[in-house]
């Protein structure tokens, strides 16, 4: 009812208890913010979020300036029972006039049916669900709705709920519920995006665990989605079970075996576990998928460099800075030429590097080092000097101090 505020439904939105003052209700807006923000509702549901939000900011508004105009900045229980019997009897007012027009519209479908038996073929009764789960957060589990209430009105009137789940009561809007009917199996579909949408969740929140975890039954759901497979992939590999991460990346592999990112995966995931030859095999797939891609020649070339194969790692990399040069590639080139013994061409990938990577100590102590095999003596004590500048290194103090002796001295011009 315009004029008549109901604080109690609005402090059930924002889930506070009274009393309360102006930073509890602030405390509150941010907390449930965080949890029914659009951004981060599952598909189709970003208007329901926004709704729901919505109806809390203005909730969170009223009660702040409620809050403010009270005494010592603070809404007493005694007060909120007040406003909420006001909002009530307000309520039951409403009601009783509606359950007359309900009275009246019930005499004249009696009337009909009377006269007119054919006319109508609407049921007069309606199926209630009391058994519902919250599609934007589906690891809540089923939930046992406890209230629907009514916030706004006319043509701006949204509907919302209390529910009660396992791990405690939630306000929802009531557009993210889907009721639930046990006397038949929800679709694979729908458990693939409920899972999916939980292990998102855990792992916006680091949770890589939790997340393979859910996204093990949506595997069950769906065996062959390639994109639950991508993200199981992930979970494993980030939560340390690198086993069971090479078992989902090679079912995805089998799924996708067209696309280059499940083989950059694989490539990835056998080089943390040791097996280098599977990764070289990996990567070498991911090349002929994709050409065009310098980072998976990188690590291609930094493979073949591990199993000493060094022709063709220097192969790899030099494509790998045709095609995007970086400093780390251009690093591992410079290695694989001075296993080889070209001394000239390691000295120029330095260079490279450190062109690339001006402020990394890394590439300016690699071209200091590759400068003193030659007999630019004066250029290798500046790279010296500026890798020192840069980052401390005794090793790299070690070579200055040895170019120092050895480089020759003159007498002054005149």
């Amino acid at each position: 009812m315009p004029g008549i505020l109901d604080v109690e439904q609005a402090l059930l939105l924002l889930e506070i208890e009274p009393p309360f003052d102006q930073r509890a209700v602030q405390l509150a807006r941010r907390r449930m913010a965080k949890i029914w923000h659009p951004d981060i509702a599952p598909p189709g549901k970003q208007f329901e979020h926004e709704r729901h939000l919505k109806a809390i900011n203005e909730a969170a508004d009223q009660l702040e300036a409620l809050a403010e105009q009270s005494r010592n900045g603070r809404v007493s229980r005694t007060a909120v029972k007040v406003s909420a019997a006001a909002a009530r009897k307000a309520r039951e007012e409403e009601g009783r006039r509606a359950y007359e027009e309900e009275q009246r519209a019930r005499a004249a479908a009696a009337d009909q049916q009377r006269n007119d038996p054919f006319g109508d073929r609407t049921p007069d009764h309606s199926v209630v669900h009391r058994y519902a789960r919250c599609l934007s957060y589906p690891e809540w589990g089923v939930g046992s709705v406890t209230g629907i209430y009514f916030t706004g009105g006319g043509d701006d009137i949204q509907q919302w709920a209390r529910v009660k789940f396992q791990l405690g009561v939630r306000t929802v809007p009531a557009g993210s519920l889907q009721f639930v009917d046990f006397s038949k199996p929800d679709p694979g579909a729908e458990r693939v995006q409920r899972f999916m949408t939980a292990a998102q969740h855990a792992m916006h929140e680091g949770n890589y665990p939790l997340a393979a975890q859910r996204l093990i039954y949506a595997r069950d759901a769906e065996p062959q989605n390639t994109a639950v497979l991508r993200l199981l992939t992930l979970a494993f590999w980030q939560s340390g079970d690198l086993p069971a991460a090479g078992r989902t990346v090679r079912d995805w592999i089998r799924a996708e075996d067209e696309r280059p990112a499940p083989h950059r995966f694989a490539a990835r995931i056998y080089e943390d576990m040791g097996a280098i030859d599977l990764a070289e095999e990996a990567a070498a797939r991911g090349v002929d998928r994709a050409p065009g891609d310098a980072s998976t020649w990188e690590r291609l070339g930094r493979l073949r460099l591990r199993l000493m194969r060094r022709e063709e790692a220097i192969a790899a990399l030099e494509t790998a800075r045709r095609l995007g040069p970086t400093s780390e590639g251009l690093l591992d080139l410079a290695l694989a030429y001075h296993l080889a013994g070209d001394v000239g061409a390691e000295v120029t990938a330095c260079e490279q590097a450190t062109v690339l990577a001006p402020e990394s100590p890394t590439a300016w102590s690699r071209y200091a080092h590759a400068l003193a095999r030659t007999d630019r003596v004066t250029d290798a004590l500046a790279a010296c000097e500026r890798a020192l500048k840069l980052a401390p290194d005794e090793e790299v103090a070690a070579l200055r101090d040895r170019l120092r002796d050895e480089a020759p001295r003159v007498l002054p011009a005149a």
